[in-house]
């Protein structure tokens, strides 16, 4: 868990709301059939919350055939306030269902900052009632604090009052605690900054009681610790794995009690950004996997839309092995990621020297997977294009540089003579391995979604590379299946989709949702550049906006909207620049009329029944795209929107 960084990161955010019993376990986010998670950037097989901020992962955990992924959110916002923990479930590690949040302020006490959870099969702390085994989390800043669940983590009750079962000196936070089998003990690591970074280490024989064993100091050491033994080159030997929020690592031993080392500098298991404000971090092991594997998920903060804010990384799976710089961690995909390859096509044995498209790809979220022989090549470098487009431009290179041993800017030596180069491409991120895990990478990449950038080309540059093999496949979309959206009394067509927000139906037009500050859009499938729009809008809440969007971009980096504001104006604008405001009376619960005539530049806006425009502008930023509706910062309703 971070805490002075995101504050100057989101600042004036407001205020998580404050949870009541009663209402307890909230699940504020309205139901949608029509497209949920197709918005521009979210990822279609990472995880992200259905609306809200989310960072660290907490409490990831295997229980009964479900993978358990608990998570830092703010359901209320879009940046970082009062923490819950949010919830998800999923049967193979890729499908996640977003679930009802787990612990809440104002019902569970304290801080619910990042934290560990397990599950008591042996019911060591006696807390079981029933027949599902206690599932216990941690949790907690300067104190940790326990709360449980009964009933297969459907809800959570606090443990006596929310009292501190440990307080480290100094600062403190992020619990990890796991079953140590060789001792038959329950383990806990937490940080503090008692003397400097470092983790106290505690152990325990029912989950409430806690003893202190020792500490490991480090300065590299900081907040959201975790440590596990990894067999090493797969065989009987296991080392310990001591890493923390930045995912730097060192490997040890570790006797149930004090973890050592004789590492004098960390490495990393990733090489993207490490940092709140980056692209990958905090990252934390399940517990209790089966066939005791280990998997890791993090948080990549640098994904975000309309309506969230970051994602989970895909999971991956952790092996240990020795190189002759040294024994490293390599970190891959997990094996299940074969359950979302769809359509799949194979090159082998070209010689590259220039760029070649892959023919017949067009592809939106996919795997690539190359091997290339480097023993001859004369190529300075070489690799892969994502999202090409036909005057040769692309979002994302995946480069080697064959003289600085680089990939993606990262030390990647060729192994044998070769290189093999990984990508994992998803809407708003990119995760690339190398060498089978030696490297990994972990990006947030806004990939555009326009239908002529989906290609996928293999290139060299500055002489020749063989390629040995190349395979790709497409991957499929986790979430829900997408539905084609309709906008009843309205005369344009569809399929309608929403960007962001939560959309319903009425007889006769739309009602849509928004996060606190936000926009929540419904974009058809009809485009236009000289027309009449016109709709009846209605702000339902005070603070409120509805809106006609125009002349829309298909990832709206682009468009205008024209709103009326219950602050008290009619208002037109578009990405970065309010055009032009009209003062009047907007109340809450009331629906005004509003007609846009767009002629090459010139925009009219009216207003009510009134013959003459309100507004009246003149503006070449966007001459023509796709008609959509929207509304802002609460809930609104748009009716008979209709074009001519």
């Amino acid at each position: 868990m971070f805490v002075v960084t995101l504050s100057l990161l989101v600042p004036g955010m407001p205020a998580a709301l404050a949870g009541d019993p009663a209402d307890y376990p909230e699940y504020p986010y309205p139901e949608t059939d029509e497209g949920a998670y197709d918005e521009p950037h979210r990822g279609q097989f990472h995880f992200s919350p259905r609306s809200g901020w989310m960072n660290d992962p907490n409490a990831p955990l295997y229980y009964k055939g479900t993978y358990h992924l608990f998570f830092q959110h703010n359901p209320h916002g879009l940046g970082w306030d009062t923490m819950h923990w949010g919830h998800a479930t999923s049967p193979d590690l890729v499908h996640w269902t977003q679930r009802p949040i787990a612990l809440e302020p104002g019902v569970h006490p304290g801080d619910l900052w990042s934290g560990a959870g397990v599950v008591d099969e042996r019911n060591t702390s006696g807390l079981k009632a029933g027949k599902d085994d206690p599932i216990v989390v941690f949790t907690g800043r300067n104190g940790v604090t326990v709360n449980y669940s009964t009933d297969g983590a459907k809800t959570f009750r606090s443990y006596d009052n929310g009292r501190k079962v440990v307080t480290p000196a100094g600062e403190s936070r992020d619990p990890k605690v796991f079953w140590h089998g060789a001792t038959r003990t329950w383990v806990m690591v937490v940080w503090s900054d008692r003397g400097g970074n470092g983790v106290d280490i505690y152990t325990s024989r029912n989950l409430l009681d806690w003893t202190f064993a020792s500490r490991f100091a480090a300065d590299w050491l900081f907040e959201c610790p975790d440590l596990y033994p990894l067999p090493l080159d797969g065989g009987r030997t296991v080392r310990w794995v001591l890493n923390d929020a930045s995912m730097e690592y060192v490997v040890g031993d570790f006797d149930g009690t004090g973890f050592t080392t004789t590492w004098t500098a960390p490495q990393r298991m990733d090489q993207g950004r490490n940092d709140p404000g980056g692209t990958v971090y905090a990252p934390l092991t399940f517990n209790g996997l089966p066939g005791d594997r280990i998997v890791q998920i993090a948080w990549q903060p640098g994904n975000r839309g309309v309506s969230w804010t970051g994602n989970a990384s895909f999971p991956a799976e952790l092996r240990l092995r020795t190189f002759p710089e040294g024994v490293r961690v390599l970190r891959e995909p997990v094996r299940e990621i074969a359950g979302i390859r769809g359509r799949g096509s194979a090159w082998a044995q070209r010689t590259i020297s220039e760029s070649m498209p892959l023919a017949g790809v067009a592809g939106d979220t996919y795997e690539v997977v190359a091997e290339f022989d480097v023993a001859g090549a004369t190529a300075s470098e070489f690799g892969l294009l994502l999202h090409t487009r036909a005057d040769g431009s692309y979002d994302r290179k995946v480069a080697y540089d064959r003289a600085g041993q680089t990939l993606y800017g990262a030390p990647l030596a060729p192994e044998r003579g070769r290189v093999r180069m990984r990508v994992l491409v998803d809407r708003g991120q990119l995760e690339i391995f190398g060498n089978d895990g030696r490297l990994s990478y972990s990006d947030n990449v806004d990939f555009s979604a326009a239908p002529g950038s989906r290609g996928v080309a293999v290139y060299a540059t500055g002489g020749r590379v063989k390629l040995v093999s190349l395979k790709y496949h497409d991957l499929v979309r986790t979430w829900p299946p997408s539905t084609s959206g309709t906008n009843p009394g309205s005369n344009i067509t569809g399929p309608w989709r929403p960007v962001g927000g939560d959309w319903t139906s009425l007889a006769d037009g739309k009602t849509g949702t928004a996060l606190s500050g936000g926009n929540a859009f419904y974009l058809s499938g009809r485009t236009g550049t000289d027309f009449t729009y016109e709709g009846d809008l209605r702000p339902d809440r005070p603070g409120a906006a509805a809106a006609l969007t125009f002349r829309a971009s298909a990832d709206l980096a682009t468009h205008y909207t024209a709103n009326v504001d219950t602050a008290g104006f009619v208002r037109l604008w578009r990405p970065g620049a309010v055009l032009a405001d009209f003062h009047t009376a907007i109340t809450p619960g009331t629906s005004y009329h509003l007609k846009v005539v767009a002629n090459g530049p010139r925009i009219r806006v009216y207003f009510g029944d009134g013959a003459e425009p309100v507004i009246d502008v003149t503006d070449t930023a966007t001459g023509g795209g796709y008609f959509g509706l929207n509304v802002w910062n609460g809930t609104g309703t748009i009716r008979a929107a209709t074009v001519t």
